[in-house]
């Protein structure tokens, strides 16, 4: 279905959408700017996914167990040392 709605651009907005049309990209200003909409369509679908994703992460890391910084230090310190010492560094 298709739905007719009366816009407003800028001159630069239709001037580029224009250009569009013109260099064979779309058969029409329509066109163009309905492509347009359906990008920003999907970006903040996207943007919602990876929301909802971080949400989850960080849900996930607060349950899980606590290391301390000096717990983490060690840990860190303790993987560069068998590095080093695999490495003969």
């Amino acid at each position: 279905m298709t739905v007719k709605s009366s816009i407003s651009l800028t001159d630069e907005q239709d001037a580029f959408a224009r250009q569009l049309v013109e260099k064979g990209r779309f058969p029409s200003v329509s066109a163009a700017l309905q492509q347009g909409l359906e990008l920003l369509r999907v970006r903040f679908e996207n943007d919602e996914l990876e929301l909802e994703a971080l949400r989850t992460l960080l849900l996930e890391r607060r349950s899980g167990k606590f290391v301390s910084n000096d717990d983490m230090i060690d840990v860190i310190s303790g993987a560069a040392t068998h590095k080093r010492a695999k490495h003969g560094i």
